[in-house]
């Protein structure tokens, strides 16, 4: 059976949270509301409902127009497995020592050397088939092949758990990894258990710095912080604080015009650009603590 999506950008929180709230009233209702930023610098908003049935294309203008938003764009999805057509789709990637792949291409995981990280395909929240993820394993590699060894590792934002995943395999040392959404958390608590690493990797919820645990595991030598431009701006005087002097943060999440505005913000809070790395629209930054 098919299924439905209806789609639309304003500009503003506010206003984006309002018609989110006035979507899910619609009748036939929707099975899902989603209100995102558009991370481009626009300040837009996108507001979308997901529906079991045709959604009233009448009812969507009436609210599109008291809302100052766009016309909604109702698209029909097709009946599929998508979970099966991810799982054909995402070959494994490989950044550095790190290999990351899902379930399906176990037979592809490359011998003595070289690192895998099983993350599966229905959890693709930070597979490392993003250019984001990708960014801050090549960082981190970068780090290893220099001779750094971190001693006092947190994940901020981890989402699978995949960079806490790749320092913990690494160094053999406990590493934190927290995530403002419990749903992330589950996740990769499952994937720190299907990669053998529960005896080092601990898996928290918490918004950023904002917990018992992770103050009195600081100050850290390596922070990874891959989010979005708006969080690791408002996250850098807490980044700063949580932070080892000579110590670094790994940021991404970031489009490639984002960038310098992230590293100003971060160079008035004490640090300085170690590194920078750009993959097709995304960046990673590696900042060292002053």
């Amino acid at each position: 059976m098919p299924t439905y999506t209806a789609l639309t950008t304003l500009e503003g929180e506010s206003p984006a949270q309002a018609l989110g709230l006035a979507l899910e009233a619609l009748n036939p209702e929707p099975t899902g509301v989603g209100v995102f930023e558009v991370e481009d610098g626009s300040g837009l908003w996108e507001v979308g409902g997901y529906f079991l049935e045709s959604p009233d294309e009448i009812a969507l203008s009436l609210l599109a127009a008291a809302h100052a938003a766009k016309p909604f764009v109702v698209s029909e999805v097709p009946d599929r497995d998508w979970v099966a057509h991810v799982r054909r789709e995402l070959a494994p990637v490989e950044a550095g020592r790190f290999f990351v792949y899902g379930g399906h291409d176990a037979d592809k995981v490359p011998g003595e050397g070289r690192i895998p990280l099983l993350i599966e395909a229905a959890m693709a929240f930070g597979t490392g088939h993003h250019g984001t993820t990708q960014g801050c394993l090549l960082a981190l590699e970068d780090m290893i092949a220099a001779g750094t060894e971190a001693k006092n590792v947190v994940d901020i934002g981890c989402g699978t758990a995949v960079l806490a995943m790749a320092a913990a395999a690494v160094w053999k040392r406990p590493v934190l990894a927290s995530d403002i959404d419990p749903v992330a958390v589950e996740v990769a608590q499952v994937n720190v258990v299907a990669n053998h690493l529960s005896n080092l990797v601990t898996c928290l919820e918490a918004t950023g710095f904002d917990d018992p645990r992770l103050a009195e595991k600081a100050p850290f030598d390596l922070v990874f912080a891959n989010i979005l431009k708006g969080p690791l701006i408002d996250l850098a005087p807490d980044m700063a604080r949580h932070i080892a002097p000579g110590g670094t943060a790994i940021l991404s999440g970031l489009l490639v015009g984002q960038a310098d505005e992230v590293c100003s913000v971060y160079e008035q809070n004490g640090f300085e650009l170690s590194q920078r790395r750009d993959i097709g629209e995304w960046t990673a930054l590696r900042m060292r603590k002053t």
